[in-house]
């Protein structure tokens, strides 16, 4: 299987990650002309479970260090398999919230508060359970991304009142949940692997290929729960059926399952690179996609616009901040 041997190359994942992670809103985003994102969310879901198939079969088969993908699916342990199949539940009742929070409040604010709380909780909670890095510079850098996040929190607040106004408090809300949600996900996944060992893991231990396809089974396996529950009792809108969603053309479906395939290979990406970079730096780095998010919304769909100069000026402080952040994080694990 496809193993990373250094550092420099764990970064380039990471930043890989970053860019998918932060981009995957878009295909959201384009649906949502004609789509529910409640059965976007289907299609998506489908998608991550299709691309961790296709990984496991290719780069997680190929190659001669590690165990292929079959074999190392059949050595793993049961409470092993159960950690990453918990790590997808924790995660898809995460990312139900934050589309729904895309949904009502954009990309440009669901992104920066529910991804950037993820982050800061995510590195605590990775890097104590799997210490790795400089802790001082790891955390000074974690500190400048959650002023980040303060202030993209109150240019939020800032948006216009009345409706919109309200409609914007509801998806601050749910994208806070959502961040407080997946900064545990992460940590399940990454126990269910030897992150010391790729080429020989140990035994009952799983290597990302196999960890990311359990994964992605307890996504689709919550799924069934989380988002039936949200298209009968929807955050906003009325109720949409499974005839809805059978109803939909193949363009938008496949909107939705490439929305889902971008995710996965920052998603599996991050879990390849964390072997060299640590859980912790890999995980941080990869939330960097706030930033990339936060672009997308505020530049190209134009999510503030309209809004004040002292907005604008929130809103620069929170990219420098995060962009400053971003490059401690990865100064501390360049040691």
């Amino acid at each position: 299987m496809f193993i990373v041997e250094n550092y420099s190359l764990a970064v380039i994942l990471c930043f890989i990650t970053m860019l998918c992670w932060g981009s995957w809103g878009n295909t959201q985003k384009l649906a949502a002309k004609t789509w529910r994102y409640e059965l976007f969310y289907w299609d998506y879901v489908i998608g991550i479970v299709l691309f961790s198939v296709l990984l496991g079969f290719t780069l997680g088969s190929f190659g001669a260090e590690g165990r292929p993908f079959i074999q190392d699916l059949k050595q793993a342990d049961m409470g092993n398999i159960l950690s990453a199949v918990i790590g997808g539940i924790v995660f898809n009742a995460a990312n139900i919230l934050l589309s729904a929070s895309i949904s009502i409040a954009g990309m440009a604010v669901a992104f920066p508060l529910g991804v950037g709380i993820a982050l800061v909780l995510g590195v605590f909670v990775n890097y104590f359970t799997a210490p790795n890095g400089n802790p001082i510079v790891l955390f000074l850098g974690v500190t400048l991304i959650t002023l980040a996040i303060i202030f993209n929190g109150i240019a939020a607040g800032k948006m216009k009142k009345g409706q919109k106004g309200e409609s914007n408090k509801k998806g601050i809300i749910l994208a806070i949940f959502a961040g407080l949600l997946m900064a545990f996900f992460y940590r399940f996944v990454a126990a269910s692997m030897d992150l010391t060992n790729f080429s020989e893991p140990a035994s009952g231990m799983m290597t990302p290929y196999s960890a990311f396809f359990v994964f992605a089974l307890g996504i689709l396996i919550s799924n069934f729960l989380f988002n039936s529950l949200i298209m009968k009792k929807p955050f906003v809108g009325s109720p949409v059926s499974y005839k809805d969603y059978f109803n939909g053309s193949f363009k938008t479906h496949l909107i939705g399952v490439l929305g889902g395939s971008i995710w996965a290979i920052g998603t599996s990406l991050s879990y390849i690179a964390a072997g060299k970079a640590g859980a912790a730096i890999s995980y941080g780095l990869g939330q960097g996609a706030t930033m990339v998010a936060a672009i997308w919304g505020v530049f190209i769909w134009k999510e503030f616009k309209g809004s004040s100069k002292q907005t604008n000026v929130l809103l620069t402080l929170m990219f420098l901040l995060f962009i400053s952040g971003l490059v401690l994080i990865i100064l501390s694990g360049g040691n």
